[in-house]
Order: structure tokens, then C-alpha cells, then sequence
């Protein structure tokens, strides 16, 4: 059997995913008979490039890996807004019933809030715009059904590879590749061909850059596909693209000449939340790959908060078990210990909202798992007001 260096579900769940000093922490510990009860704490130490802001997700695939063992999580939702030094998780039981799975859990958490995080800087620059996720080919095809759920959820409106439509219930997305161009050897006659054999529901958008100049390639295909053609997607090599921006506007003025109003512009190649930004005056959807697919993890940490009940952790960390609090109005956020609540934003003066709430107790699963549309229009629903925010982040 083929395993394509990968490890598998059951590789996970029986720990062969550690880091090998865990395994040997473990064998001291049992050795010595010493097995603490600890709450071992997840938080951001630091934002990736110059993010403002994370979106919180791979909850549910650490519910999945400790169900049914004996400890509590406390969390703040799945698709969750967080700041630099935030407490999303906490996980308290007997240190050798849960500490061997450290690195999966931070695995999880780490990879898919990158990508989260990412997109949703992608979506809330693009608006109302379409952001597809383009990147599987960036990343081990064992994954690629992970990045683009979670880049979804991030508020990425498409996708393109067919193993995430049983993920998400929802039809991949693409146009055509520069290989059927090159292989039919005309684009125009690839997208004549296109019409003919692939059903009606599927949009005729046109890959312009494979031959000639795009501007009169997008003439051509207009003319020929007239009030059937969706789109034109441009995805002109750097070597060869010189201003994406002035392309654009001179395709999109050639067509409104020749009565082609209709046909939408779409970008795609090398773009991240900043190029988004550029074109967005002219391009009407974004096809975005490497920046989303191998976008920097988030860098979470986890570590011991209290021992036995009592706080207890390493220099440079805040000991005590701690909750994570936000304002409804201006989203400051803002941790507290356990048993000293917050009630008004020390910033506006509103009401703060505790996040953080107990989704495990003793192994059973205390929540309700949203589907990923359901966080997506949370996620897509909070991006207007994180426009240009910044945290001034509070301890507690």
C-alpha cells in the first residue's frame, strides 16, 4: 500500500505524530508515578508578517482527537476574532492522559488558523468580490481539501479541488488550464470546444494568456462565445506581465467598445490581500494560490497555566487558568483569571462578552459542531468591522 509520506487518522490518534521527547517525558513520568493534574493553556505569542488580527479555527479537530479521554476544554468558538497573546484553549486532566498529543493539538490549531486568518485578509479586502482558492497545487495533495475548507471558512467563496466538495457540499470551481490551450494549440477554439462539451451550468470564463496578447485574445473569445462568455481570467507570468492593472483596463475598454459590458475580469497568479487591494477598481474576482495555501501558521504555544489546581507555569508566561473577553462594540479583547470576571470595555465603556466556554468535560463533547458554511457567514459577517483594526492588547 501506498502511503504517499503521509501519517493517517489512526497515526494521530495513537500519538506517532509526537515530537519524540513527549514519549520520553512520558516514560519518566510513568516510572517515577507522577502524573499531575495541569491545564495546559494555547495562546498566540507574536502575529505572522503584519497581521492585525486571527481567526481562530481547528477546534473541532481537537475535539475530535481527545473524545472520550478524560479531560476538559475550555475554547472560544470555531471561526472566533483573536489578538496577539490571547488564550483561545485550555485543556485541563492528568498530564499522561492528554500531553503526548501536544503537537498534534497545536498541529491543528497552528496550520488551519494561518489559512483562516489569511483568506479572511483576502476577503475582507476583496468585498463583495469572489475570492476562490487556488493554492491546492502549493501543498501536499494529502492536505489539499484542509486548505481550502478552512480557507472557505476564511471567506474564500470558491475552491478548486474536486475531494473538497464532500467537505464542504459545494461544486469545486476552474476555467481551463494552460495545458488544454497548449495541447488544442488556439484559445479562442479551446473555449469554442469548452462550450460544446461541458455542461450549460458551468461558467465560460476564458484563459487569456497563453499565446498572444491579452487584450485581443479577449476580443477573440468575446466574439466568439458573444453573451455566453462569464468572464476573461488573466493570469499572465510575472516575466511577461508588466502592469496587471493597465491590462486589465485596456481589456475591459476594448470590450465595452465591441458591446461586451457584460464580460467580468478575473485575476489570478502570484496575488495576495495587497494585490487585492491594487485591483479591485478593476478586477471583478480573485483566484488566489500560494498566498493562502502556504500561508505562515499561526504561532501558537502551549503551556502549563497551573498544576493541581494552582497556578504554576514558566517565566515569560502569566500562571492561572484564564478566560478571554470581548467588547460587543469595539472588540477589544481582554483576558481575566478564572474567578475575576470583566463586565464593561475598559476602552468604550460597553459590555465585554465572555468567549471562552467549556466545549469538553471529561471526554464528552459539549457542543454543537457548526457546519463550515455557518462559520463562514460569521467569519464574513465580522470582516467589515476589522477593517484597518488594530488591538491594543491588555493582560489581565
Amino acid at each position: 500500500m501506498k502511503n504517499f509520506d503521509i501519517a493517517f487518522p489512526e497515526d494521530i490518534l495513537n500519538g506517532s505524530t509526537t515530537d519524540v521527547y513527549f514519549k520520553r517525558s512520558e516514560t519518566i513520568l510513568k516510572k517515577e508515578d507522577i502524573n499531575r493534574n495541569v491545564a495546559m493553556e494555547v495562546a498566540q505569542k507574536g502575529f505572522p508578517e503584519v497581521y492585525d488580527f486571527g481567526i481562530f479555527t481547528g477546534l473541532y479537530n481537537v475535539l475530535d482527537l481527545l473524545e472520550n479521554k478524560p479531560v476538559d476544554i475550555y475554547s472560544i468558538d470555531e471561526g472566533s476574532l483573536f489578538f496577539e497573546d490571547s488564550p483561545v484553549m485550555t485543556v485541563v486532566g492528568n498530564y499522561l492522559d492528554f500531553g503526548v498529543y501536544e503537537t498534534a493539538i497545536l498541529g491543528f490549531l497552528c496550520h488551519s488558523s494561518g489559512i483562516t486568518s489569511k483568506a479572511a485578509k483576502c476577503k475582507l479586502n476583496a468585498g463583495e468580490k469572489p475570492v476562490l482558492s487556488f493554492g491546492a497545487r502549493r501543498a501536499h495533495p494529502a492536505i489539499s481539501g484542509m486548505i481550502d475548507k478552512y480557507a472557505h471558512i476564511g471567506g474564500c467563496d470558491g475552491f478548486s479541488v474536486v475531494f473538497t466538495e464532500k467537505l464542504l457540499d459545494k461544486k469545486a470551481s476552474g476555467t481551463v488550464p494552460h495545458a488544454l490551450i497548449l495541447q488544442i494549440g488556439d484559445t479562442a477554439e479551446t473555449m469554442r470546444l469548452f462550450d460544446i462539451h461541458i455542461e450549460p451550468e458551468v461558467g465560460r470564463i476564458a484563459l487569456i494568456d497563453t499565446f498572444n496578447d491579452e487584450r485581443f485574445e479577449a476580443v477573440n473569445v468575446a466574439g466568439l462565445l458573444k453573451e455566453k462568455l462569464e468572464g476573461i481570467r488573466i493570469d499572465t507570468p510575472g516575466s511577461r506581465r508588466g502592469n496587471l492593472k493597465k491590462i486589465a483596463e485596456e481589456i475591459r475598454w476594448e470590450l465595452a467598445l465591441r458591446g461586451y459590458e457584460h464580460v467580468k475580469l478575473f485575476a489570478s497568479g502570484g496575488l495576495d490581500e495587497n494585490s487585492i487591494a491594487e485591483l479591485s477598481d478593476v478586477i471583478d474576482g480573485f483566484g488566489i494560490g500560494t498566498s493562502i495555501s502556504n500561508a505562515k501558521v499561526m504561532d501558537f504555544s502551549m503551556d502549563i497555566v497551573e498544576i493541581n489546581g494552582k497556578p504554576f507555569s514558566k517565566k515569560g508566561k502569566f500562571s492561572g487558568f484564564k478566560e478571554l473577553y470581548q467588547c460587543k462594540n469595539c472588540l477589544h479583547q481582554k483576558f481575566s483569571h478564572l474567578h475575576n470576571p470583566l463586565s464593561n470595555c475598559e476602552k468604550c465603556g460597553e459590555k465585554m462578552n465572555k468567549l471562552t466556554k467549556k466545549v469538553m468535560e471529561n471526554g464528552k463533547i459539549l457542543i454543537d459542531k457548526k457546519s463550515p458554511k455557518q462559520i463562514r457567514e460569521s467569519v464574513v459577517k465580522l470582516l467589515p468591522r476589522l477593517k484597518g483594526i488594530r488591538d491594543e492588547q491588555c493582560r489581565g
